[in-house]
C-alpha cells in the first residue's frame, strides 16, 4: 500500500514540525509514505521544516491559490494509491490516526473519509463546541449525506482522478466533491477516533472572514439554503446561550463569556454576509479570503 500526505500551507511554522513529526512516527505495516507540501507564499520558517522532514515541497502563486486548487496540484503529484489531506496546524491525536483513516478505504466500505477534529490549549470555547457538534464520538460507515471535512480526509487516487476538486470555491470544495461521490452511488464515511487536534489561531476578523467565505462557497454546494436576518438574530443568541450554559457546567464561564459572545457574533456575521454575496469574486477579494494578514 502507498500513500501520499498532501498538506496546504501558508505560514504554518507554529505546528508544521509537530505534525510532520507525528506523520513520520506513524507505523501503517507494508505502508510506503510520502508528504507533500503545497505552500502559497510561506514567508515564516514553514518551507524550512518541510525540507527538514524530507517534504515534497510545490509552490502555488498566490493569484492562483484556491483551495480546490491546490489540492488537486497535491494529487497530481502524488504517487500513493491513497491521498490523505490535513491541515497544516492540525496534530494526529494518537499513534493510530493513520491507519484508522485509511481502513474504511482498504476494506473498500467507503470512497471518502474522513476523521474526528476536537480542540487544544488555546482554542477558543465556542469552536470546541462546534468540534463536539460536527465531530461527534460515534463513528459512522458510511455516513448520510455528504459531510466532508479536509482538514482531517482521506481519499483513493483512482477516485480522484475521476473526480476532480472544483477549483473555483471559496472554500468547501471536500463537500462538494462528497455530494458528487454520492450523486455516483459511493459511499462516505466518519472515523471518530482517527481524531487531530485543530489549532486556529486567528484574529476575530479572520474568523468571520473564513465563515464569510464557506457561506459564499455554500451557495453552490447547496443552494437551497438561504440565511435571513432573522435566521442570524436567531442563530446567534441561540449558539450563545447554549455555550453559557456549558461553560456554566465546566466551571469556565467568567473566564470564556467575552470570546463566546464575540466568536458567536463573527461565525454567524460571516455566515450571513457570505449568503447574501453573490458576487464574482476579485482578485482582490480572493486574496483577502485566503491571505488576510
Amino acid at each position: 500500500m502507498s500513500v501520499s500526505v498532501i498538506i496546504r500551507t501558508y505560514n504554518e511554522e507554529k505546528h508544521l514540525g509537530d505534525l510532520l513529526k507525528s506523520i513520520r512516527s506513524k507505523n501503517v505495516d507494508g505502508t510506503e509514505l510520502e508528504i507533500i507540501v503545497v505552500d502559497s507564499g510561506s514567508t515564516d520558517r514553514t518551507l524550512d521544516i518541510a525540507t527538514e522532514y524530507q517534504c515534497n515541497v510545490l509552490h502555488i502563486a498566490k493569484n492562483e491559490f484556491t483551495f480546490g486548487r491546490s489540492l488537486n496540484q497535491g494529487c497530481e503529484a502524488a504517487s500513493g494509491d491513497f491521498l490523505v489531506f490535513v491541515s497544516g496546524h492540525c496534530i494526529p491525536e494518537n499513534g493510530h490516526w493513520l491507519k484508522l483513516l485509511l481502513e474504511p478505504l482498504r476494506n473498500g466500505v467507503a470512497a471518502y473519509v474522513y476523521g474526528g477534529q476536537i480542540g487544544g490549549n488555546g482554542s477558543r470555547f465556542s469552536e470546541t463546541q462546534i468540534f463536539e457538534k460536527y465531530f461527534p464520538p460515534t463513528s459512522k460507515i458510511p455516513q448520510e449525506g455528504f459531510f466532508c471535512n479536509n482538514a482531517n480526509a482521506a481519499l483513493r487516487k483512482d477516485i480522484w482522478c475521476k473526480n476532480r476538486f472544483n477549483e473555483e470555491l471559496t472554500g468547501l470544495e471536500d463537500m462538494e466533491l462528497a455530494k458528487r461521490l454520492v450523486q455516483q452511488n459511493m459511499k462516505i464515511a466518519y472515523i471518530a477516533d482517527a481524531k487531530v487536534y485543530h489549532l486556529h489561531d486567528e484574529s476575530w476578523l479572520k474568523v468571520r472572514r473564513r465563515y464569510e467565505r464557506e457561506a459564499i462557497a455554500l451557495q453552490y454546494v447547496m443552494p437551497q439554503v438561504h440565511v435571513h436576518f432573522s435566521d442570524f438574530l436567531r442563530y446567534y443568541v441561540s449558539a450563545v446561550l447554549s455555550d453559557i450554559g456549558c461553560a456554566l457546567q465546566e466551571r469556565k464561564l467568567m473566564a470564556v463569556y467575552r470570546e463566546i459572545l464575540m466568536f458567536r457574533l463573527m461565525q454567524y456575521w460571516g455566515t450571513y454576509r457570505g449568503n447574501h454575496e453573490h458576487r464574482k469574486l476579485s482578485k482582490e477579494m480572493k486574496e483577502m479570503y485566503f491571505f488576510p494578514k
